[in-house]
């Protein structure tokens, strides 16, 4: 109950709140990234307003096996992009949690470090309860970071296996991080990382077996085709917990930008994203058409047809389009 409303909620000026989140306004920013969670109506205005703002970024993807120190590596990114005077958000993306809008485990972690500084900004996102799931929410989500003014938006996936994917497809630039002592090796091979990453770090490299794992993923990523021209995927070691390595770590990002903006890579990834994002969009946006239509929706009663035999798949789905 808002008595200033009358018990309404009041209602919402998206230029007003755009203008806000552009100034930094935490707050402002929130509502943003939640009417992106909640599919609102206002979202179409909302990127509207943002449209002019967002490329500028620089979109660091951060993914591997659990344990390998994701969150204390990302920690210790921010801490190292600040002291660069880089404005710096933070996405931590759980494709399979059940809760949408509660804070991840490892955003505690995080806080600790950085909760005081205004030009640090954190936020969890979970993609259960969207149809579209991660690839629908999670770039809109990036863009708002990047329209509002931040210089660097690191998104960490939470999530294991398909989401190590599906995260690659939102960065400019993809992290792989791996440790010593848990199989590493033969888990990137395994699950296709040697083909998403541009930047390797070895992290807990104080670790016996540090050293063995860089030259194995070396020696995999030598085995690996790649074009002519294409940019050379450097393997670092780190230690995130005292900051050791990562300021190399850093200085290898910022050359990957360069590389990409002037081999034209960047437009094309930037691109490519756009086409899955406005996809994505589009299949959303029908689904919520196919099951507003009638009682049970027009889905519904053609699935039901093909299920008596009186009419094929194939032709059910043409008029679902029709529809």
């Amino acid at each position: 109950m808002d008595a200033r409303t009358g018990g309404r909620r009041r209602e919402v000026s998206v230029p007003d709140l755009v203008s806000r989140a552009r100034e930094g306004q935490p707050a402002a920013i929130a509502r943003l990234l939640t009417l992106v969670e909640d599919a609102s109506p206002l979202l179409h205005e909302v990127m509207t307003a943002l449209a002019p703002y967002w490329g500028r970024a620089h979109v660091v993807g951060l993914t591997g096996s659990p344990g390998v120190g994701k969150s204390t590596s990302t920690n210790a990114l921010v801490g190292e992009l600040r002291r660069q005077g880089q404005r710096v958000a933070v996405l931590a993306v759980d494709p399979s949690s059940p809760f949408s809008g509660g804070a991840l485990l490892g955003d505690r972690v995080r806080m600790g470090d950085h909760a005081g500084d205004p030009d640090v900004y954190i936020r969890s996102m979970a993609s259960r309860g969207h149809l579209g799931g991660l690839s629908w929410a999670a770039p809109q989500a990036v863009r708002v970071l990047d329209a509002v003014g931040f210089d660097t938006v690191l998104v960490e996936t939470v999530g294991v296996g398909q989401s190590e994917v599906e995260i690659a497809g939102l960065a400019d630039t993809t992290v792989v991080l791996l440790a010593p002592g848990m199989g590493d090796g033969i888990q990137a091979a395994k699950a296709g990382i040697l083909e998403i990453g541009d930047l390797y770090v070895v992290n807990k490299a104080d670790r016996d077996g540090a050293d063995t794992v860089r030259r194995e993923l070396r020696t995999m990523l030598s085995h690996t085709e790649r074009p002519e021209g294409s940019w050379r995927r450097p393997v670092l070691k780190a230690v995130a917990r005292s900051g050791e390595g990562v300021p190399e770590v850093v200085v290898k990002l910022a050359e990957h930008r360069t590389w990409l903006e002037e081999s034209g890579e960047l437009a094309r990834r930037r691109t490519a994203r756009a086409q899955r994002e406005i996809e994505a969009i589009a299949l959303e946006t029908m689904r919520r058409r196919w099951g507003s239509v009638g009682e049970r929706g027009v889905l519904t009663d053609l699935a039901s047809r093909v299920v008596a035999g009186r009419l094929d798949p194939h032709a059910a789905a043409g008029q679902l389009l029709d529809h």
